[in-house]
């Protein structure tokens, strides 16, 4: 199982979400190609309703703990209630260019 097929599966359970977007963007960072390092994830869900942004952040590290303790080093997390997704019409938060690394 790739690491991008876990996450998509831990969030799933974990969060029933109504929208769920992965984004390996391991190949916008230096290292060896072919590498899931590096992931932006949109997860929509009711569970957050009612929970500060950073409830929200440690709920999807909690879920995503074993990735993490793993070969992922970087997760960018948009974690929306479905009011807040449907206000921002589905559109997700452009990711800014990498500047780390070998690519600064």
């Amino acid at each position: 199982m790739t690491v991008e097929t876990a996450i998509t599966e831990k969030l799933r359970v974990a969060f029933a979400p109504a929208e769920l977007q992965i984004e390996n963007q391991s190949d916008q960072h230096a290292g060896p190609p072919g590498r899931e390092s590096h992931f932006k994830v949109v997860v929509v869900s009711e569970r957050f309703d009612g929970l500060g942004l950073v409830q929200r952040h440690r709920m999807v590290n909690a879920a995503l703990a074993e990735e993490l303790r793993g070969g992922v080093h970087a997760l960018s997390i948009e974690a929306l209630t479905p009011a807040q997704w449907e206000a921002r019409g589905g559109v997700v938060a452009a990711t800014p260019p990498c500047l780390g690394g070998s690519k600064g």
